[in-house]
């Protein structure tokens, strides 16, 4: 098997993993809760996106990783980084969905651009070195909470709470 195949295998079969943990395990549990405590969690596990820069790190990444994709890819999650702790700190307020849906929207947009970024640029596996587990582990996780955050978002913030006492009942 070619190490072109076996990365995009790894990224597809992650994808499948996540989007089974999701479907039994997470969303049961953030469906019936408001939108502000089913985003909190969602939110945090972004926060970790400053990960990202190790794609600037020589020596963590090969030294020929095309710099259009490693750039791109190393700010764009540290934005999200940073727009995932500001919607969570203000997710108790208003202000907080807001921040949640710029938050969601941009995140989404950055990982769907390193995507595209990666192809554009040709990228080879090998180049990743370490940063390998990033795009065939942590990504496919991450575009899954973005889905699960869109549905959260765009439920009627009373709906959680009427679904909890239809199965409370």
């Amino acid at each position: 098997m070619s190490t072109q195949i076996a990365f995009f295998a790894s990224i597809a079969l992650s994808f499948i993993a996540w989007g089974i943990v999701t479907a039994r395990y997470i969303w049961p549990r953030l469906r019936l809760r408001s939108r502000s405590e089913a985003l909190q969690p969602l939110l945090i596990v972004n926060m970790f996106r400053f990960e990202g820069l190790a794609f600037l790190v020589p020596g963590v990444v090969s030294t020929d990783l095309p710099p259009a994709f490693a750039h791109a890819a190393a700010y764009g999650d540290v934005i999200a980084a940073m727009l995932a702790l500001l919607a969570l700190l203000t997710s108790s307020r208003d202000i907080g969905v807001l921040f949640a849906w710029g938050f969601n929207l941009w995140g989404a947009a950055d990982l769907l651009n390193a995507f595209y970024q990666a192809n554009s640029a040709g990228l080879l596996a090998g180049q990743l070195a370490a940063t390998y587990f990033i795009p065939t582990l942590v990504v496919p996780m991450l575009l899954i909470t973005h889905i699960v955050a869109f549905r959260v978002l765009l439920q009627h913030p009373g709906e959680s709470a009427a679904r909890q006492r239809q199965f409370a009942a």
